[in-house]
């Protein structure tokens, strides 16, 4: 199994150029970083109601801390590393225009050399969508539509769209990502409408550690027959799980449920910390570094 870090808190001297070139001199697989553009606060006349909001789930860590803009911090990691990837762990593509996303993309994996990964989500807090213009009960649509525009504009020197979200005429947009015919797209999610979408329109799944082995085990199940009727060859999705444990033992049981690379997640309150442990982290799982 490859492994991956993931960071999601950012103190002032906590600088993502140092994370990024620590997390690949000591021979780890990727880099990541979460989004979530704005934090709903629930004051008064604004209640947040989303009940995963409100509790104490280290998988939700990052919504009660501070998240960068994952695509400059990702750039900025690119510009100073020359051979681990760099996604998004996961990025909410409906909260965005797919016009400007896609060249923003674009212009990443360009720069990277390659290394871009999307990481996509369709974001279990109501509240945050409803504020960045998401049609919340139906984001699933929203987000394929969203997807299909960027893929669109990724494959085609000109190119124009008229969806139920988003409509233009004929355009150009420039430059095209290096990786061919896209970067690779990864979708999170456990219902049986996530795995037909990513058989048909992806490159992978993104679980989480909130998903049981069991779970997981039996997601790698769907995906390879949902593969097979689809003409599909199943070893062309992967499987990158958010949450990988340090457990040798928990990693194996990982693997053998499918998960072909593992992110473990970082949260530290200062720069030297975050060294510190990623250092200690590398010796925990020093068998699956390069």
């Amino acid at each position: 199994m490859k492994i991956g870090i993931n960071i999601t808190h950012f103190k002032p001297e906590l600088d993502v150029v140092d994370v990024a070139r620590k997390v690949e001199d000591l021979g780890f697989d990727s880099f990541w970083l979460p989004e979530h553009i704005v934090v709903p606060l629930g004051k008064k006349a604004f209640e947040v109601q989303s009940s995963y909001f409100k509790t104490d789930d280290p998988a939700m860590v990052a919504i009660k801390s501070d998240n960068v803009d994952p695509y400059i911090g990702l750039a900025m990691s690119a510009a100073v590393t020359k051979r681990i990837i760099i996604g998004t762990s996961i990025s909410l593509v409906a909260q965005h225009n797919p016009v400007d996303l896609a060249q923003r993309i674009s212009t990443l994996d360009h720069f990277s050399g390659g290394r871009f990964l999307l990481g996509v989500g369709l974001g279990w807090l109501r509240e945050e969508g409803e504020i960045m213009g998401v049609d919340y009960d139906h984001r699933w649509s929203q987000t394929k539509e969203c997807i299909q525009v960027m893929k669109k504009l990724w494959s085609s020197n000109e190119a124009e769209f008229h969806g139920k979200y988003y409509d233009f005429p004929l355009i150009r947009s420039y430059p095209k990502p290096l990786q061919k015919p896209h970067p690779p797209i990864y979708f999170g999610g456990t219902t049986e409408k996530v795995f037909k979408r990513i058989v048909t329109d992806g490159n992978g799944w993104f679980p989480t550690v909130k998903e049981s082995l069991q779970e997981i085990s039996e997601g790698r199940t769907i995906l390879n027959r949902l593969a097979v009727r689809a003409n599909r060859d199943p070893s062309t999705i992967g499987m990158t799980m958010l949450g990988l444990p340090q457990d040798p033992y928990a990693i194996k049981e990982y693997e053998t449920a499918g998960i072909d690379r593992g992110i473990i997640g970082l949260a530290a309150p200062s720069g030297m910390e975050v060294l510190d442990e990623l250092e200690k982290i590398a010796a925990r799982v020093k068998d699956h570094l390069v």
